[in-house]
């Protein structure tokens, strides 16, 4: 028989763990007839407490979980170098698991670190979890004395430290850049626009059409819902033949890479007639043809800023809810004019 857990149990009353940890240890916090009905059905179902998890959680394991829905990215490798450079500085080790976008697998990692081996989890959300909008694991490791703090990719009803991007500011200034080079028709090319960074961005982008007296077009407007970058393409090719524009702002470098491909392969010149502008300041920028400009997110610095929230809540040092919000910069490049 699978051995009885203090979250089982929580489960069956439909309360939180940290509610059944009182009850057990009879803490006058709870209600004599919670406690009672608890303490019963442990009782009956051979409840035995795991004191290593209980002696670990009892004191500083010096360590720190960090949960990325990727590493084949190098804006999240950025966020790992700034985590694990500020951890190590500060006498503390890193666990680190990718969720590979899974929610499931985001579950998992979290019940498993949870016993006890780990003082605080760093993390961005994975894809299927926000689409899902079940956040509840994020909710009981909180609410057992784990902290949480969030970057990148945040639940927003989630009551935990979060660092995000000015992704909305950074899309805005980005069309006004282009406006000032002479550009008239901007589009807006998308792989993430079910998540709330892809909505923010999408936002900005049309938030600074206005500012500078464009009118929103949608028709420039391309949302990628294909997983795979090599059947890009397949979307790029008759959405560049069939509009007329003379800059690209897209969300991410490998669908940037692609949009410039197409666009090459239409017959038209970058930055000559097109320019292209992507989220994100990593590898594939420097190495297309030609070196794309970006909106560098200072992924080191998230990651960095990350930790130390999360190392002074741990020291007790800061007791309030921060949301830090890091702006981003214009790396200009030869794929803008």
């Amino acid at each position: 028989m699978k051995k009885l857990t203090i979250k089982d149990i929580a489960k069956q009353f439909n309360v939180s763990i940290s509610t059944v940890s009182k009850a057990l240890n009879d803490s006058y916090e709870i209600s004599e007839a919670t406690k009672e009905k608890i303490q019963k059905y442990a009782k009956t179902h051979n409840y035995k407490p795991n004191f290593n998890a209980l002696s670990l959680k009892n004191r500083s394991t010096k360590t720190i979980g960090v949960i990325m829905p990727t590493m084949l990215n190098y804006f999240f490798a950025q966020v790992f170098k700034g985590i694990e450079k500020t951890a190590l500085a500060q006498g503390y080790k890193v666990i680190t698991c990718i969720s590979n976008q899974s929610f499931d697998k985001e579950v998992e990692i979290i019940e498993m670190l949870s016993n006890g081996s780990i003082d605080g989890f760093l993390l961005s959300m994975a894809k299927e979890t926000e689409l899902k909008d079940n956040f509840d694991h994020f909710k009981e490791s909180i609410e057992n004395g784990t902290p949480v703090v969030m970057f990148d990719r945040v639940a927003q009803s989630i009551a935990c430290d979060k660092v995000v991007t000015d992704n909305i500011n950074s899309a805005s200034n980005t069309v006004e850049y282009l406006y000032k080079k002479g550009h008239k028709k901007i589009a807006f090319v998308s792989t993430m626009s079910d998540l709330h960074i892809g909505k923010q961005r999408f936002l900005g982008y049309k938030k600074g059409l206005e500012k500078v007296g464009l009118k929103f077009d949608e028709k420039l407007v391309l949302n990628i819902i294909e997983k795979d970058y090599k059947k890009y393409k397949n979307v790029l090719k008759p959405f560049i033949k069939s509009n007329e524009f003379d800059a690209v702002i897209a969300t991410g470098e490998s669908v940037a890479v692609s949009t410039m491909k197409a666009i090459k392969k239409s017959g038209k010149k970058i930055p000559k007639e097109v320019s292209v502008i992507a989220f994100s300041n990593g590898i594939l920028s420097r190495h297309s043809s030609p070196k794309m400009t970006t909106i560098s997110q200072h992924g080191e610095q998230i990651g960095a800023k990350a930790t130390q929230i999360l190392i002074d809540k741990l020291k007790n040092k800061n007791t309030d809810i921060v949301t830090e919000v890091i702006k981003t910069d214009l790396v200009i490049r030869d794929s803008t004019r």
